[in-house]
């Protein structure tokens, strides 16, 4: 192995040579010792103008002390080690530095107190005569210190686990003596438990005598019993018959009753048919045709005067189509029945709000007007639109969606052909189709607007 492929030469002993002789060679020096020549030499570089340090060594130079030894510590061994006149010129300044330990050192000497790795560190820098006796020297004692080292290391080691062993000793001599008390306490036990199982046992064989006692009276109980039984069951045969035949006589009667019943509702329907069918053959047989007037109007007509103001008179007394003084008329019949076209009055009298302030509004308002007349009111909305977790309606109020499929006029006139003939119902609604359907059915239709109005006035 040549010089260039060592990387450090302080560590590495070079081949050598024929011409070599053995002071030619680099002793090998222990990693402390290296350490501190490299630290030495890396901080008397400082000392030495840039241009007389070799070129490996001027970029290293321009370091700080600490980064120097540490980053170009393997080019300052290897400078150190193949360079004599640099070794010597750093040697002089760090044996200046070293005082009175350097001037030892030169002389070929140390103090035999003084530290074994400066002193090998400084003679192989100085190489005073003698100095490789002397870095062997410092070696040697180096490793012995260290060997020291390492024993009392393991000394200190094994004088540990011999605490720890006599610790976990005295731990198991102490858990030995509670495992003898709970022992103790146990077999203790064991002996007042053998003789609780020996009371049990003859508590156990007297508990048993008696059972057979109970079992034996028991037995004649149910023998008892039985007989009981029998005779009562007999009883109750003769009861249900009993029962049975006086059942038949109450259904006889029933019967009878229903029978006699029966013969009155068809009495009663006979006579209702015959004057239905009487009145509708008179309304036939007279052919008389509605009319607008009233007697009093043909007597003005023909034999009076009007005065200016009659016409005004008369249109004060007649009713607008949308006026509420005619629903509330309607609503004032007996068992009244008004049914909502709900979206058709709210988006004419609400369409500025949301379609939940919509039918609250209008839930609110009939509630009222339920409460004011006391008639049935039934709204109606289309299901298309339908929400869930609506407000309760007022008490009166029915409030209904229409299904999947169908509108909410299809429901309306559903809703009026349930209706009995002969009930006032009231419809309201603006749909023309609307109108015309209910009205075939007899009911009375009314805009959204005379709701509205009608509500506004509350």
């Amino acid at each position: 192995m040549s010089a260039h492929d060592a990387p450090d030469g302080l560590e590495v002993e070079a081949a050598v040579t024929p011409a070599q002789t053995a002071d030619d060679q680099e002793p090998v020096l222990p990693e402390v010792v290296r350490q501190r020549v490299i630290s030495l030499a890396a901080g008397a570089m400082t000392s030495l103008p840039l241009e007389e340090l070799p070129m490996p060594l001027r970029r290293v130079a321009k370091f700080a002390p600490n980064r120097r030894a540490r980053l170009g510590g393997p080019v300052i061994a290897l400078q150190l080690s193949g360079d004599p006149l640099l070794r010597q010129r750093l040697a002089t300044r760090v044996v200046e530095d070293a005082g009175d330990l350097g001037t030892a050192i030169l002389e070929g000497g140390a103090p035999t107190t003084a530290d074994p790795v400066e002193v090998a560190a400084l003679a192989y820098l100085a190489r005073p005569d003698g100095w490789r006796t002397l870095v062997a020297d410092a070696t040697e004692t180096v490793r012995a210190e260290a060997e020291g080292a390492i024993a009392s290391e393991r000394v200190r080691d094994i004088e540990q686990r011999l605490a720890r062993a006599e610790h976990d000793r005295a731990v198991a001599r102490v858990e030995a003596d509670k495992l003898r008390d709970e022992l103790a306490r146990l077999r203790d036990e064991a002996a007042g438990l053998r003789e609780e199982v020996r009371a049990l046992g003859k508590a156990l064989r007297e508990s048993q005598a008696k059972e057979h006692k109970a079992t034996d009276m028991l037995a004649a109980e149910k023998g008892r019993a039985t007989r009981a039984n029998a005779d009562h069951d007999a009883e109750l045969r003769r009861l249900r018959a009993r029962l049975a035949e006086a059942e038949t006589a109450a259904g006889a009667q029933r019967q009878s009753a229903k029978d006699a019943r029966a013969v009155d509702d068809a009495r009663l329907w006979l006579l209702l048919e015959t004057i239905g069918q009487a009145a509708v053959g008179l309304r036939r047989e007279l052919a008389l045709d509605p009319t607008d007037k009233l007697p009093a109007d043909f007597v003005a007509d023909t034999a009076a005067d009007r005065p200016e103001n009659a016409s005004g008179a008369a249109s004060a007394r007649a009713l607008d189509a949308d006026d509420p003084i005619r629903l509330d008329q309607l609503l004032s019949l007996p068992k009244a029945h008004m049914i909502v076209d709900g979206y058709n009055v709210t988006k004419k009298g609400y369409a500025e709000i949301s379609l939940e302030q919509q039918r609250n509004r209008l839930i609110t308002g009939v509630g009222g007007l339920v409460a004011q007349t006391r008639a049935e009111v039934t709204v109606v909305f289309d299901g298309a639109e339908r929400v869930h977790g609506l407000p309760p309606a007022p008490r009166g109020v029915r409030v209904l969606f229409s299904k999947k499929g169908e509108t909410a006029d299809e429901l309306i006139r559903r809703l009026v052909r349930a209706e009995p003939a002969g009930r006032p119902i009231v419809v309201i609604s603006s749909d023309k189709e609307v109108i015309d359907g209910v009205r075939r059915h007899g009911a009375y239709p009314l805009s959204s607007d005379t709701l509205l109005r009608r509500l506004s006035r509350s």
